[in-house]
């Protein structure tokens, strides 16, 4: 049954010692004229600035609260009295929305995030394919910035608050992560080396995030993520030498790059190199 939360009680006037039947009250130095009461209720200085949310507004301004505490800290870290005081609420209020306590609102938490995660690799498919990749990937390296150990507490496991369902939204954003990366491709039916590819790649992304991290955020974000769209056009290079569906995607991403895009500029840097293994040919 939906529940709406209380008011704050009316303001009390200053009590003036005990009341014995039979005696006038004394006096407490207030003098009441009538419409006092209801003037001061109405008053807007006497009025406390205060606007009931709706379930659905608390909720939200709840998890905001948790998803700031673990961006910064890993789960066990956090307990519901700092995620009550983030929000400005009581712990009770925090209960009330959470009768599960810290699990349920961490499992919470890191669904809402997950949401986040997947929208990141979701673009509009026009376009090169590596200008695509480069607002994905700047996105989620902005969200790996912003939640640096709550990501890292996320994917490297072995906190407390990790169980089967945890472990389960995690694994969705891979795969809505890779899946999303097909589509990129163009590709309906992918094969299995394909798939393989997408996911080494998604792998890949984030080990190269948890790395960034170790090393104090370093090399640059536009750096790290020009080097990850490199990554995904050499992995889809190297895949299509032996795999004809892999090939089909590689000329067809090529005919919209443009020769200065990433693709024009990766190829440019490469020659040279492939260029001392003539000898191999």
């Amino acid at each position: 049954m939906p529940f709406t939360e209380p008011f704050p009680e009316p303001f009390a006037e200053p009590f003036a010692g005990p009341f014995t039947p039979g005696q006038p009250r004394a006096s407490t130095g207030l003098k009441r004229r009538p419409g006092d009461y209801a003037a001061r209720m109405t008053s807007p200085a006497a009025t406390p600035a205060y606007r009931r949310l709706s379930v659905e507004e608390r909720r939200t301004q709840l998890l905001d609260a948790a998803l700031s505490l673990f961006a910064h800290r890993a789960p066990e870290d956090v307990s519901l009295d700092d995620v009550a005081e983030a929000a400005g609420v009581s712990r009770p209020l925090v209960y009330r929305y959470f009768p599960g306590g810290k699990q349920q609102l961490y499992e919470a938490a890191l669904r809402s995030a997950a949401d986040e995660l997947e929208l990141c690799f979701a673009q509009p498919q026009t376009g090169p394919l590596t200008e695509r990749l480069t607002h994905a990937l700047d996105r989620y390296l902005a969200f790996v910035d912003e939640h640096d150990a709550g990501f890292s507490a996320l994917l490297q496991g072995g906190s407390v608050a990790e169980t089967s369902r945890t472990t389960a939204i995690v694994d969705e954003v891979r795969r809505a992560a890779a899946e999303q990366i097909l589509l990129h491709l163009g590709v309906e039916s992918p094969g299995a080396r394909l798939r393989m590819m997408v996911r080494t790649w998604i792998a890949a992304v984030e080990a190269a995030s948890l790395i960034w991290l170790d090393e104090e955020k370093q090399p640059p974000l536009p750096e790290l993520r020009d080097w990850l769209v490199d990554h995904l056009v050499a992995l889809l290079t190297a895949t299509a030498a032996t795999d004809p569906q892999a090939a089909a995607v590689v000329r067809a991403a090529l005919a919209l790059e443009p020769a200065d895009g990433p693709a024009g500029l990766l190829a440019r840097r490469v020659l040279p190199v492939l260029a001392e293994a003539a000898h191999l040919l």
